[in-house]
């Protein structure tokens, strides 16, 4: 295969599932790293895709554009591993915990997997998919039903109709952007609902989010930034933010080792 046709099905692979990981291309093209890697940084300069740690992502979110969880589990793992860890330190055995979809709060699920008689509930099929994996007999785990989005996430009027009745000592929400204007956004409007039901349940509100989420914006508002009692974040997020977020939040926390 000739460097532009390698290129070129590199390129439908990222538009088509969000994001592409080197080491998966690497297999299914049967060329070495280094040549992935060369061409992701050619098509990177061509402004046609954006290199990540570990593999490359499409460009250009928008408000209403939602990446798919391959393409977000690769963005920022380190932060995301930092951040999961840290917030993984404020849950306590034999409490109620919900998490809901995201990449970061799937990093925390696999930090919560030796905590005892915990209940979680979580409408994230890959979060419940971590703790079915790893079973513990004093654990109990209820995943809501509902729509499945593109980020693994179940929705709709019958995943809002399971959370409504319950009531969790500590939600940790996944977020796709936060700011002083819009505070805690999703581009799933669908999402957004459900979301928000979620906060409702919960007694402490956990918005564990890297840097990269500041300032950007989906099209629905979860929670303001004020609602929430704790977020987490890792060592890029900018002054501003921190200002902003120490004064509005309850406790802004930034994650050790990110």
């Amino acid at each position: 295969m000739l460097a532009q046709q390698r290129q070129q099905a590199i390129l439908e692979r990222v538009r088509s599932n969000g994001g592409v990981r080197v080491a998966d291309l690497v297999r299914e093209l049967g060329v070495s790293d280094m040549t992935i890697r060369r061409d992701l940084e050619v098509l990177a300069e061509r402004g046609l895709l954006e290199k990540v740690h570990g593999g490359a992502t499409a460009l250009g979110p928008g408000s209403t554009e939602e990446p798919g969880f391959t393409a977000k589990s690769a963005r920022q793992q380190q932060e995301k591993e930092a951040i999961a860890r840290q917030a993984a330190t404020l849950v306590r055995p034999g409490t109620a915990v919900a998490l809901s979809a995201g990449t970061t709060t799937w990093a925390l699920a696999h930090h919560l997997i030796g905590v005892p008689e915990l209940t979680v509930i979580t409408n994230s099929i890959p979060v419940a998919e971590v703790f079915h994996r790893n079973p513990r007999a004093d654990r109990t785990v209820v995943l809501t039903g509902g729509v499945r989005t593109p980020s693994d996430a179940l929705v709709g009027p019958v995943a809002v109709a399971a959370i409504r009745r319950l009531h969790v000592d500590t939600l940790f929400l996944g977020v796709h952007g936060m700011s002083v204007r819009a505070g805690f956004t999703t581009p799933n409007l669908l999402e957004s609902e459900t979301d928000r039901e979620l906060v409702a349940a919960a007694t402490r509100l956990v918005v564990p989010a890297d840097h990269t989420k500041w300032n950007t914006v989906g099209i629905s508002t979860i929670a303001e930034l004020s609602e929430a009692d704790v977020v987490v974040s890792d060592a890029g997020l900018p002054e501003e933010a921190r200002t902003e977020l120490a004064e509005r939040a309850g406790e802004l926390i930034i994650a050790e080792g990110s």
